[in-house]
């Protein structure tokens, strides 16, 4: 869901019920594994997990008035949905991402190029999305960012 909330503590009131249980705890799950540095805001409609300018200046090269984007979650009309451009940026996480998913749920998981889209909230990895979002730091993060623009 594409939400006008300015704060996440609102954007949590939007959830629909049928998701909040699963949508929390994949926020909760977030919050515990993300390396420090990344902050949590809203970001393009959803809640996201950016680089503040205080670590990275030069923010997004498309709008550099907004932090750099990392991960955002949303609880779509249809399933809710983790979007982590580490997993678009890099594919040897891609391949890890896919290889575990696959080990721990026995099914490939639903994807776009960034979307990790999860039509049964019972059926969400929250180890492995831990797993997931500690692999990553913000230097990280950052230096493959700048790697991929230079392209």
């Amino acid at each position: 869901m594409h939400s006008n909330a300015k704060a996440v503590t609102d954007y949590l009131k939007e959830v629909d019920p049928s998701k909040k249980e699963a949508f929390t705890q994949l926020r909760e799950t977030i919050l515990q594994h993300i390396p420090a540095g990344f902050e949590e805001t809203m970001s393009y409609g959803m809640i996201g997990y950016v680089v503040p300018h205080s670590l990275y200046a030069a923010g997004y090269h498309c709008k550099p008035e907004v932090p750099l984007p990392f991960a955002s979650i949303a609880a779509q009309k249809n399933f809710i949905a983790l979007y982590h451009m580490g997993v678009y940026a890099n594919k040897e996480l891609l391949d890890w991402f896919i290889e575990n998913f696959q080990k721990v749920t026995g099914k490939k998981p639903d994807m776009g190029k960034s979307c990790i889209r999860f039509k049964k909230t019972d059926s969400i990895p929250f180890e492995l999305i831990g797993k997931l979002m500690k692999k990553m730091s913000v230097k990280q993060w950052i230096t493959l960012y700048e790697q991929q623009l230079k392209r």
